[in-house]
């Protein structure tokens, strides 16, 4: 048993479960979050009275559509940003145990 649980520490197990398990429920706070108050403020103020995720660039015959990719990065960097904080502030990074040098 003791052989497993130093396996455990030293390969990051713990600190993976940690992270995917908050960064599962982490995810649809933040999904809604953009969803229900970001999107809408950010339709108003680029002009895409549809919705953030309808917006588009049209070049002549051509439509660009930028506003689903906007709407997916701002969820990507609130994550990163949430993730990146909770992990600093809980001291999570301190459970898992260093290798030592032979």
């Amino acid at each position: 048993m003791k052989g497993f649980l130093n396996f455990v520490r030293e390969q990051g197990v713990i600190g993976l479960a940690v992270g995917f398990l908050l960064g599962g429920a982490v995810s649809k706070v933040v999904s809604a979050l953009v969803t229900d108050i970001v999107n809408p403020i950010l339709s108003v103020v680029l002009g895409a009275a549809d919705g953030l995720k309808d917006a588009a660039l049209e070049i002549g015959e051509v439509r660009i559509l930028y506003g689903d990719f906007l709407s997916v990065l701002i969820d990507f960097v609130i994550i990163a940003l949430v993730v990146y904080y909770g992990v600093k502030v809980l001291g999570l990074e301190k459970l898992d145990k260093k290798k030592e040098k032979k």
